[in-house]
């Protein structure tokens, strides 16, 4: 079974709709661009950061789902995840906007 795992921005609604725990969304944009709009509940963790900040802020039997600017930034992020140890990475396809267009929640000064 291959663990490139995209996510479908639908699915992730459905799953924080019904409160499903257990997992955690990451942004891997930079700082400014998280600050102006995210995932509600997203924690930012910048790209360039990730490798060294992964282990000790994320649980490694989580499921992980992943966002940056767009879906090459986002399997970027997921393939330094996983080459960390993390097995349940999925990237949210299409990013913050695929979400925006689905409904989803998002919190921050541009939102």
């Amino acid at each position: 079974m291959s663990n490139n795992l995209v996510a479908d921005v639908h699915d992730l609604k459905t799953r924080l709709e019904w409160g499903q725990p257990g997992f955690t969304i990451v942004d891997v944009r930079d700082r400014h661009t998280y600050n102006h709009g995210h995932i509600t509940g997203a924690i930012p963790i910048p790209l360039d950061n990730l490798a060294s900040r992964a282990k000790s802020s994320l649980h490694t039997k989580r499921h992980i789902y992943i966002y940056g600017e767009n879906d090459e930034q986002s399997a970027q992020a997921a393939q330094v995840l996983r080459a960390s140890g993390f097995v349940e990475v999925a990237e949210i396809q299409g990013g913050l906007s695929a979400w925006k267009t689905a409904g989803g929640a998002t919190e921050g000064v541009g939102a």
